[in-house]
């Protein structure tokens, strides 16, 4: 089980400042950070360390990530985001 504090941390992570970055980072947290593993909750925490410049190229798809870590939990949230809110 998630702490709710851990939760509310990657909720306050994830609001960047960039609207096309919170409406993908907010509602994946809100909807899928608790189910995470221990590995793709670590793998979600140092992503939240990253530049949102770096954020931004790999959520639009424009770059991918270098770090397989990196790149494996940002498949997780695209994958989230191109689902339909009804099958979230």
């Amino acid at each position: 089980m998630v702490a709710e504090q851990e939760i509310n941390r990657m909720r306050w992570a994830a609001r960047r400042g960039m609207l096309e970055l919170d409406l993908v980072l907010e509602p994946f947290v809100q909807a899928r950070y608790a189910d995470l593993n221990d590995v793709d909750r670590e793998r979600f925490q140092q992503l939240m360390l990253c530049e949102d410049q770096d954020l931004f190229a790999w959520f639009l798809q424009r770059q991918k990530p270098e770090d397989p870590e990196h790149a494996a939990i940002v498949q997780q949230i695209l994958n989230f985001a191109h689902t339909p809110p009804e099958h979230r």
